[in-house]
Order: C-alpha cells, then structure tokens, then sequence
C-alpha cells in the first residue's frame, strides 16, 4: 500500500496580490511628490550655504535671492531667513513646511529647517 502525500503550494492570493500592488502603488505616488520636495531642500541648504559669504543682512539675503533664482526655490525667499553672527561667523538659519495633498481633506505636512554656520 502506497501513501500518497500532498503536497501544498505556497504562496500569496489573487487579493493578497492586489492589496500589495495598491500598497506599493500608493507609496510610490506618495514617494514621487516627496522626492522634489527633498531636493529643493538640498537646494536651499546650498543656497544658504552661498548666502554666508555676505558681510550684512541685506547683502546674506540678496545672495540667497540671486541663488533662489537660479535654483528655482519657491518655498522660501531671502526674507524669510534668520540673520545672526556667531562671534566672526555669519549664522542663516530657515524653516519651512510644504503640504502635499493625498486625499479629500488628507494632506502629508512636512517641515524643513536648517541652520548654516
């Protein structure tokens, strides 16, 4: 007498697939609006960065304008920054926030600041 044994098939469902493909489609929809908001931040830091080179308030924030041109930075201008001296060294510091919708009332805040010795 012969046993037969069956064997079972691992794996996922038809419905276990779909919640994963709607799962990564939706980080990847909600990653891709993320990504331009981190590389304008990348973008002001190196802005404000420049800015540092100037001897006065005016002249920090209209370096940082010239660069906001350049960079095509939005969410912030060269008003908006902090203007301090640390002894000899000049300190620009900013923050800001960008909303990104998601659904109906849903939005994903985010807030950027940083300091520029």
């Amino acid at each position: 007498m012969t046993v037969q044994r069956r064997s079972r098939q691992g794996g996922m469902s038809f419905l276990g697939l779909l919640f994963v493909g709607g799962l990564l489609a939706v980080t990847g929809v909600v990653g891709a609006q993320i990504v331009p908001t981190v590389i304008e931040y990348q973008a002001i830091r190196k802005a404000a960065n420049k800015a540092t080179q100037g001897v006065s308030v005016p002249d920090v924030r209209r370096i940082f304008d010239n660069a906001a041109a350049i960079d095509n930075i939005t969410s912030i201008s060269g008003k908006d920054l902090s203007v301090t001296k640390d002894g000899d060294k000049i300190v620009v510091s900013f923050a800001y926030q960008r909303e990104i919708h998601l659904a109906g009332p849903g939005y994903l805040t985010l807030k950027y600041e940083g300091r520029i010795n």
